[in-house]
């Protein structure tokens, strides 16, 4: 299905195409696929000033009105599913088989948020914990925290756009968006669905922008919350810049997973590779270390390279593609000169490695230095490597040993080591016999350390974009 030739932006609901000035690539060949309107700091301003506006309506929304709009919005998106998942195999070079996989997420986010719309609840709380307080009752509430900002990546232009959009509608804030400059379509095609309900005058706005113009999306007071997926450098600064309003940050990960001898070793490679490699390895709870028994090292280490050899890489729009190009040339230039570097240092370069234009071979090493950017830093591509260990404990610390702390995976049939992993690791979330690259979309889901602050999730979203409101009764003094 062929692209149209303009998008427009969404600005207090509706569309406008005051410009074409952002080109936006096939990521395959790099030739321009559209274009589509950028907001200036004025058109950003304007709809941060609608969204404050329609914020008391948005609030007095219904349950079961969010709940329509949010059902409205998961029928249309399986409606025009080719049509998603075209676009996201153009914009992003995701493989065709892996776009329809997050056009699915999408339409799950969506599902579950209106689910979770109706289900607001508070609680009924004794105040009556000492004689001075006999006769008090408490009660409270969740009310919407007001006009969020969102700022989603280039990596799930779908799905982590939703992961916004979804929560917020569920709970009744209006927001506005910058969807990444590489691939704004998900978000705007998100916005022609959202154009179609019946949500107040200026509920959301949807607004491509140059990163040096956007500043009113992190500094603008008005705004009560902001909500940044994508790195860690950019994601802390705009913390440090946001000032008063709740920041909640999903950032970057080198993830590892840790293969025990129990294993079931075919199994493990399997998931394994694709942790390793889905979507060109660009997610950022990708495997990047893949911590390995020294009783299992060679045999796992064989099935996996062997495997990876095999990968299918090129076309996106191939069925048998498996890895498809990186975002751009850049990121692949710098991929390549990192595995260069862990090599020089002597890492033992296991297959991959080759590079052509955007494209990365899916790439195994060994013997990575610690030092080496490939160990310390995410490499977001399709790049990992591997590591031996020889007890639980040593691995456990391996996992560990990272500045950030997003997922990770352990494969193993032992009740003890799950519950010693769900212990002592570091990170936000532990997935038992599969890889850290696991997440369904109603879990909570966020990092510690370098690797975020706060949980996305559909519930615990809604929970960041609520605020508690207490109500205190005392009853007559007669009536105690």
């Amino acid at each position: 299905m062929a692209l149209r030739d303009t998008y427009p932006m969404y600005v207090a609901n509706k569309a406008e195409q005051p410009n074409a000035d952002l080109v936006v690539t096939d990521k395959l060949t790099g030739k321009p696929a559209t274009r589509v309107a950028m907001a200036d700091a004025a058109t950003i301003d304007r709809a941060i000033g609608a969204a404050v506006t329609a914020a008391p309506a948005m609030a007095r929304m219904a349950s079961y009105e969010r709940q329509a709009v949010l059902t409205h919005c998961a029928a249309r998106f399986a409606e025009r599913a080719d049509e998603l998942a075209d676009a996201l195999c153009i914009e992003a070079g995701k493989p065709i088989r892996d776009s329809r996989g997050e056009v699915g997420r999408l339409i799950d986010t969506f599902r579950i948020a209106a689910e979770e719309s109706v289900r607001m609840t508070g609680e009924v709380q004794p105040l009556d914990i000492a004689a001075r307080a006999r006769g008090y009752q408490g009660m409270w509430k969740r009310m919407p925290i007001g006009p969020c900002s969102f700022i989603s990546p280039f990596n799930f232009p779908l799905n982590l756009a939703a992961h916004k959009i979804a929560p917020a509608i569920a709970v009744g804030c209006p927001f506005v968006m910058k969807p990444a400059s590489r691939t704004p379509l998900g978000a705007i095609m998100i916005g022609e669905v959202l154009a179609e309900t019946n949500l107040p005058a200026g509920a959301f706005s949807i607004l491509p922008a140059s990163r040096d113009g956007a500043d009113l999306f992190t500094t603008d007071d008005r705004l009560k919350l902001l909500s940044f997926t994508g790195s860690p450098e950019v994601g802390w600064d705009l913390k440090a810049r946001a000032g008063k309003k709740k920041v909640v940050l999903e950032l970057g990960g080198n993830a590892a997973v840790v293969i025990m001898p129990d294993a079931d070793l075919d199994d493990a490679a399997a998931r394994t590779l694709f942790g390793a490699f889905y979507q060109s390895g660009q997610s950022c709870v990708g495997v990047q270390r893949i911590l390995v028994h020294d009783a299992v090292y060679d045999a796992f280490k064989a099935k996996l390279v062997e495997q990876a050899s095999r990968l299918i890489a090129g076309d996106p729009r191939d069925e048998a593609t498996f890895v498809g190009p990186m975002i751009d040339v850049k990121e692949a230039e710098r991929l390549e000169r990192w595995i260069a570097e862990a090599v020089a240092g002597g890492a033992k370069l296991l297959c991959g490695g080759q590079r052509d234009g955007a494209m990365l071979a899916a790439t195994l090493l060994e013997d990575v230095p610690k030092t080496a950017k490939l160990n310390t830093e995410e490499a977001f591509g399709p790049v990992a490597f591997f590591a031996r260990f020889r007890d639980f404990n040593e691995a456990l610390d391996m996992v560990n040993d990272s500045k950030f702390g997003l997922q990770a995976g352990i494969f193993t049939r032992d009740l003890f080591q799950m519950l010693k992993a769900w212990d002592d690791l570091d990170v936000g979330g532990v997935v038992i016999n599969d890889v850290p690259s696991y997440r369904v979309d109603n879990m909570p889901y966020g990092g510690v350390k370098e690797s975020g602050l706060g949980r996305e999730g559909v519930r615990f979203a809604m929970e960041d974009m609520t605020e508690i409101r207490n109500l205190v009764i005392r009853r007559r003094p007669e009536d105690m």
